[in-house]
């Protein structure tokens, strides 16, 4: 049976989460009613279809619409991903739904376009991010959009800006305004990049395969210079049939520059990859493996 302190734990990791759900589904509902309804905007996936439909039949259905849109979706992440998600969704959906409703007569943020593009993005990025951080989601074309990826080669991203397209295309062709439904685009893509910011935060981090035909030397330079843990991995050419040691390196995006020099100063002929990566999870030691206290190293 499970420890008093492990229940403890778990109790509080889901207290937590609620939080970060309520949180973030109240920062989404404030953009929604303060910045976007007001100056009819949409957003994209369901929430944008909610959004039409609300502006064609009566405002009072909106919170009633991105319910009702997505529960088809609910099903399939149920049936298909996992049921925690389905959870999460559930609970950060009715608490968006609640808020918009508690929010119907908050007033209107009313300025220049530009203004609340930025500002009505943003803050809906920086909620939806908070919710897809913690395990939840409001649209349902991701969910769509994930399925569609195990089934053919289109990336998650390519789904949903190809459903999005439609979604805003029929804005301006149902209501004979393309200006808002470009300024909707634009406000989308400030809330894209947004939610980016707050799942992978402000400290990218990138990922390095460096082949040398100095890795000793290499290795040595990396950890005492830059202070990174490394990884050597056992290769071999394919042509020449060589082995080699390959050195697998995690780097934040601003020591990335001092990498490349460390590289190239220590064997000019060497090959580097570098790649992006989204997240990194590692074990219990409350510090990222790969990223040591410089004042260990350097002198």
């Amino acid at each position: 049976m499970p420890s008093s302190q492990s229940t403890a734990k778990i109790y509080l990791h889901h207290l937590s989460t609620f939080l970060w759900l309520t949180i973030g589904a109240f920062l989404a509902a404030v953009s929604i009613r303060i910045f976007l309804v007001p100056n009819q905007l949409i957003d994209g996936g369901v929430v944008g279809i909610a959004l039409i439909l609300a502006r064609l039949y009566g405002d009072n259905y909106l919170s009633l619409a991105m319910v009702l849109l997505n529960i088809p979706f609910l099903y399939l992440a149920f049936v298909y991903i996992r049921r925690s998600f389905v959870i999460y969704m559930l609970i950060a959906l009715l608490l968006f739904a609640g808020f918009l409703m508690a929010l119907q007569n908050a007033p209107a943020f009313i300025a220049d376009p530009l203004e609340i593009i930025v500002f009505g993005g943003a803050i809906l990025g920086i909620g939806v991010g908070l919710i897809i951080r913690h395990g939840g989601c409001l649209d349902g074309t991701e969910i769509l959009a994930i399925l569609i990826n195990r089934r053919t080669g289109f990336t998650v991203g390519q789904v949903v800006l190809f459903i999005n397209v439609f979604i805003f295309g029929a804005y301006g062709w149902i209501f004979h305004d393309w200006h808002i439904a470009l300024r909707s685009l634009m406000t989308y893509i400030v809330a894209f990049k947004m939610i980016d910011l707050v799942i992978v935060g402000l400290d990218e981090l990138k990922s390095a395969l460096i082949i040398s035909s100095k890795p000793k030397e290499m290795g040595n330079a990396i950890m005492n210079e830059l202070g990174l843990g490394l990884t050597i991995m056992h290769g071999k050419g394919g042509f020449s049939g060589d082995t080699r040691e390959i050195l697998f390196v995690i780097i934040e995006r601003l020591d990335l520059s001092e990498l490349k020099e460390i590289v190239l100063r220590v064997d000019p002929t060497a090959f580097m990859a570098i790649e992006d990566l989204h997240e990194v999870v590692y074990g219990k030691q409350g510090v990222m493996p790969f990223k040591k206290r410089r004042s260990k190293f350097v002198k």
